[in-house]
């Protein structure tokens, strides 16, 4: 796996961590950035890359800095 990869997994995984720990449901949050709930899922497991644009409104709907979605264990 290279290390991109791992980067976008653990991407994901941290998503999910605030996601679930800010109440919102997959369908919820996807809702709130105008995306299918699919698609969020496909960014959650690493199977679709997130746009810097979805990034930054993503940080905003979950009141995170990107550095804080970006600091991986």
């Amino acid at each position: 796996m290279t290390n991109e990869v791992t980067k976008l997994i653990k991407l994901g995984k941290n998503i999910r961590k605030v996601r679930k720990s800010k109440g919102l449901s997959q369908n919820a949050l996807a809702e709130m950035l105008n995306i299918s709930r699919e698609h969020l899922a496909k960014i959650e497991t690493a199977k679709r890359r997130i746009s810097l644009h979805l990034l930054f409104a993503l940080c905003n709907c979950l009141d995170i800095t990107e550095k804080e979605l970006f600091e991986f264990d």
